[in-house]
This record gives C-alpha cells, sequence and structure tokens, in this order.
C-alpha cells in the first residue's frame, strides 16, 4: 500500500478562522460599487440583492470569497456595478454585523434598512407595536395557521 505523500486533508485546506477575531477598517463605497441587502441565494456563486437606489440587481460572488466568506439573506454587501448590464454586479465585499451598524450610523445606509434578520424573517411592524397582547396572539396563530383561531384563556374567549 502506497504512503500519502500529500500535505493533510480537508480540515487543512480550511485552516483556522484566525482573522475572523480581528477589527479591520471599515470599508466606504466609491464611484461604480453600491451597499446592497442580499435577498436570497440562488447557488453557482450568485444571489438576489436589493441596492440602497432600490433596483433589484443578480450578484456574482467572487472566487476569493466563494468559499471562504458565506453570505446569507439578509446580509449587507458591496457590490461592484457592470458597466455594460445594470442588472448585474459582482460581490466585493461583505459587512458584518458591527460594521453594517456602523454605516447606519454614518447614514451611508438608510434608516429603514434592517440589519438584525433576514429580509423575509421577523413580525410585520403593525405586530411589534400592538399593546395588546391577545391581539397580538392571535394574528401571531393567524398568520402561521392561514385563518383565525378563538383561544379561550381561564373562560374568556379572545
Amino acid at each position: 500500500m502506497p504512503k500519502n505523500k500529500g500535505k493533510g486533508g480537508k480540515n487543512r485546506k480550511r485552516g483556522k478562522n484566525e482573522a475572523d477575531d480581528e477589527k479591520r477598517e471599515l470599508v466606504f463605497k466609491e464611484d461604480g460599487q453600491e451597499y446592497t441587502q442580499v435577498v436570497r441565494i440562488l447557488g453557482n456563486g450568485r444571489c438576489e440583492a436589493i441596492c440602497i437606489d432600490g433596483t433589484k440587481r443578480l450578484c456574482h460572488i467572487r472566487g476569493k470569497m466563494h468559499k471562504k466568506v458565506w453570505i446569507a439573506s439578509g446580509d449587507i454587501i458591496l457590490v461592484g456595478l457592470c458597466d455594460y448590464q445594470d442588472e448585474k454586479a459582482d460581490v466585493i465585499l461583505k459587512y458584518m454585523r458591527d460594521e453594517a451598524r456602523l454605516l447606519k450610523a454614518y447614514g451611508e445606509l438608510p434608516e429603514n434598512t434592517r440589519l438584525n434578520e433576514g429580509i423575509a424573517g421577523g413580525l410585520d411592524e403593525e405586530d411589534e407595536g400592538a399593546g395588546d397582547v391577545t391581539s397580538s396572539l392571535k394574528t401571531k396563530i393567524s398568520i402561521r395557521y392561514r385563518h383565525w383561531v378563538v383561544l379561550s384563556f381561564s373562560g374568556v374567549s379572545v
């Protein structure tokens, strides 16, 4: 049986994530670049994102980032716009959560940008402000099961 002449398996190729803990300098957009929020991952190194200017673009994840930086829906990314196709862009950088909060504080991102959750996740704005617990619970149940359900708490119907 021949000896293994390699230098290790896939765990060696993955390496250590020592660069994750370090603070990096905040990168602002330049001309030909735009801030976007990922709507969904399409596969094959592509994602669909909505730019701050309101256009929906198909973004290509660069090979340098392809298996090293994981992008999920709801993430804030910096893209380079294509000169010849307006609906396509290349992903340049993924901002971490604290960097995205700093961008919002500096006024680079609009105030209505939701940073902590994905586009489809979370409650609606009207549910968050509901003061009545029973109406909020009733709304959540109706959203979940697609019909109204009558609950009773200690003999009191809602």
